[in-house]
């Protein structure tokens, strides 16, 4: 058995202090995707926020890559919350499909023409990344999958008119006006192919996407380190660039 209720209190009151913490009580952890699900679902219920988007990545492993993303973490550019540790932040640069309709549940699939014609905007992204564990190395990932999957927020910066896999090959880093770069490519080639995924595995656990909603698919780059209260800037190929000041939450 798996004590969702409590699984998600803790989690969250993590995730609302700031404090990481060791691994979840034996009788609250999760041993499937579903259960890992329901401790995500709660954890919103329970702080009172709807669903403002989804991350998610293509099965990897045999491990389901899906998080939803409370609204009241999404962040519009130009300034944003972040998790310090150590006067430090992760973030991961993406692309965002913000979708004009709703998908809701029903009977049959959709089909990804129909995905495609829901999708309003495509904009450049920050996922923002911390984990409620001290030490999430090596832990069973039904529990990190739980912990909303190192999700700690998003930052949504400019629509792009297109996104072009084949031409995004280097991002441009600039901290505090000092600028780098690397390479940059998405981890499953086509970006759209985990958001195809992801409206099928939550139709088949009657879920629905809502208008509105943004879903991140994957880093370009990987983790980035920066520091927690910064100007920070991130340009990804023809996407444009996103200019944010994070602060410590």
């Amino acid at each position: 058995m798996c004590d969702t209720e409590r699984a998600a209190s803790l989690l969250l009151e993590r995730s609302q202090t700031g404090q990481q913490g060791d691994r979840l009580p034996e009788d609250c952890r999760p041993q499937t995707p579903h259960q890992a699900l329901a401790i995500q679902l709660a954890q919103l219920r329970q702080a009172g926020s709807r669903i403002g988007g989804w991350k998610c990545g293509l099965p990897a492993g045999g491990n389901l890559v899906f998080a939803p993303i409370m609204a009241s973490r999404i962040y519009r550019e130009g300034y944003a919350k972040v998790t310090s540790r150590n006067g430090q932040a992760r973030i991961e640069p993406e692309v965002a499909y913000i979708l004009g309709k709703a998908l809701p549940v029903r009977d049959i699939p959709y089909r990804n023409d129909e995905i495609d014609a829901a999708i309003v905007e495509v904009r450049l992204a920050l996922e923002l990344v911390d984990s409620r564990y001290q030490a999430s190395a090596g832990l069973p990932f039904a529990e990190l999958l739980a912990d909303q999957l190192f999700n700690d927020g998003m930052v949504l910066g400019p629509e792009a008119a297109t996104c072009d896999p084949n031409r995004i090959t280097q991002l441009t880093l600039t901290i505090n006006g000092s600028a780098s770069t690397r390479p940059a490519r998405h981890p499953d080639g086509n970006p759209r192919l985990p958001l195809y995924w992801l409206v099928g595995f939550l139709l088949e656990n009657g879920i629905g996407l809502e208008a509105g909603q943004a879903v991140i698919t994957g880093s370009w780059a990987g983790v980035i380190t920066t520091p927690a209260s910064t100007t920070l800037g991130v340009a990804l190929g023809e996407l444009g660039e996103l200019t944010v000041l994070t602060q410590p939450r």
